[in-house]
C-alpha cells in the first residue's frame, strides 16, 4: 500500500493557509486545498482527511502530493486540462487589445463590443470575453487633473504636515463654501420604494433659487461648523470667518486649509486677519482641491441629502441643510488622512512625465 509524503511545512507557509482557508473571498477550490494540507500537517492519512472532509481520496492524495513537491505553487496553480481549447488563436487576442488601445472606430471616440465585433468579424461574445481577460472597459473614462502649481511641493507637505502632526494647542479646520446649492422641486411626486421596485422621481424640476453653504471641518473631531448664506463674496466669508472665531476656543490658534479663491485673500479679509492674528491661512496648490478634506464632507452631503431631495423653497432647503449638519455632529466622524507627502509626490512627478511624453509638438 502507497504511504502519504510527509509534509514539512514553514510557519510562514501555515499562516497563509489559514487565512486562504478562513478568507470569504478566496476561490472554494482553493480553500478545500488549504485545508487538505493544514489537515496533512497535523499528521491525517489520506482515508482521514478524505472521511473529515467528505472528499475523494484520490483527490486528496494528489493535493497533498503537489503541495510536497512545489509548495504554495503546487495547490494555487491549475495545470492545463484536456477540455476545450481556445477557438482563437493568440494572435486575436493581440489583435483586439492592440485595436482597442490604440485605434478608434469611424466617426466614434471608443469600441463597443459590436463594433468591434463588426471590424474584425467576430462574435461580440468573444470580444467582451478577450476584453475581460485583458481588464479593458472602453466604455469607461476617468477624468484627472494635474497641478502645474510652481509651489506645490512646498503647499503640499505644509498641508498634509497639519493633518499627521498638527500643531499643540491648536486647531486644523478645512474650510471651503459649496456654492450654488439649488432649491429643486419635481414637477410630479414619485413613487416610494418598495419591492421590486426603485424609488422614482421625474427627470425635470423646478428651480426655486440657491444658497451657499460654508463649512469649516475640524480635522481632529470631525465636527462641523456651518453657516448658509445667499452669495459668496468677501462678505459673506468675513461673516462666516466670525463664526468660526465665536465657535472655537479664544486660546487656541486657528489653522484654516483652504482653496485659492479670490473672497479668501481679499484686502478686506486680510485687514481683518491681520486684527485676529490666531487665525493662520494655509492654501492648497492650484488644481488640487483633493488635499482639502472638507470636500469629503461635502461629496457626502450630496449624496445622503442633496441629490434626491426635494425643496420647495430656499429656506426648505436651508432648513434640510441645518438639519443635516445638527444629525452630522452629533456623531461625527473624523476623516483620517493617511497618505505621505512623499508618496503623493511620486505619482505626481510619474503622471506629469507621462503627459510631458504624451504630449503633441505645436
Amino acid at each position: 500500500m502507497r504511504t502519504a509524503p510527509t509534509l514539512h511545512v514553514k510557519e510562514e507557509e501555515k499562516t497563509w493557509l489559514r487565512q486562504q482557508a478562513k478568507s470569504g473571498l478566496t476561490s472554494q477550490r482553493l480553500v478545500e486545498r488549504c485545508r487538505i494540507v493544514l489537515l496533512a500537517d497535523e499528521g491525517l492519512s489520506n482515508e482521514e482527511i478524505s472521511e473529515a472532509l467528505g472528499l475523494d481520496r484520490k483527490k486528496v492524495g494528489r493535493w497533498r502530493s503537489r503541495f510536497s513537491a512545489a509548495g504554495r505553487a503546487g495547490i494555487e496553480n491549475d495545470k492545463p486540462g484536456r477540455g476545450r481549447k481556445p477557438s482563437y488563436p493568440l494572435e486575436l487576442h493581440q489583435w483586439v487589445v492592440e485595436k482597442t488601445t490604440r485605434g478608434k472606430p469611424p466617426g466614434g471616440t471608443h469600441w463597443s463590443r459590436n463594433s468591434m465585433a463588426a471590424a474584425l468579424d467576430i462574435s461580440a461574445t468573444t470580444v467582451g470575453r478577450i476584453w475581460k481577460a485583458h481588464g479593458l472597459k472602453p466604455h469607461l473614462a476617468r477624468t484627472f487633473k494635474v497641478s502645474n502649481d510652481p509651489k506645490f511641493a512646498a503647499k503640499l507637505e505644509d498641508i498634509v504636515g497639519l493633518y499627521l502632526h498638527a500643531p499643540e494647542h491648536a486647531l486644523v479646520l478645512c474650510c471651503d463654501e459649496k456654492s450654488q446649492i439649488q432649491a429643486l422641486d419635481r414637477t410630479q411626486p414619485g413613487l416610494p420604494l418598495k419591492k421590486g421596485r426603485a424609488q422614482t422621481m421625474t427627470h425635470d424640476y423646478v428651480r426655486h433659487g440657491t444658497t451657499t453653504l460654508f463649512a469649516a471641518l475640524n480635522v481632529a473631531d470631525g465636527k462641523v461648523i456651518g453657516q448658509c448664506q445667499p452669495r459668496h463674496r468677501h462678505q459673506e466669508w468675513l461673516n462666516f470667518l466670525r463664526l468660526v472665531d465665536a465657535r472655537t476656543p479664544v486660546d487656541r490658534d486657528l489653522h484654516l486649509i483652504l482653496d485659492n479663491y479670490a473672497t479668501h485673500k481679499h484686502p478686506k479679509v486680510q485687514a481683518w486677519l491681520a486684527r485676529h492674528p490666531r487665525f493662520h491661512l494655509h492654501f492648497t496648490p492650484t488644481s488640487a482641491s483633493w488635499l482639502n478634506m472638507v470636500e469629503r464632507f461635502f461629496r457626502d452631503l450630496t449624496t445622503k441629502r442633496l441629490r434626491r431631495g426635494v425643496f420647495h423653497s430656499v429656506p426648505d432647503l436651508i432648513s434640510a441643510l441645518e438639519q443635516y449638519l445638527t444629525h452630522y455632529n452629533h456623531h461625527p466622524t473624523p476623516f483620517v488622512w493617511t497618505a505621505k507627502a512623499a508618496d503623493i509626490l511620486t505619482k505626481v512627478k510619474r503622471a506629469r512625465n507621462k503627459l510631458q511624453k504624451r504630449q503633441k509638438p505645436r
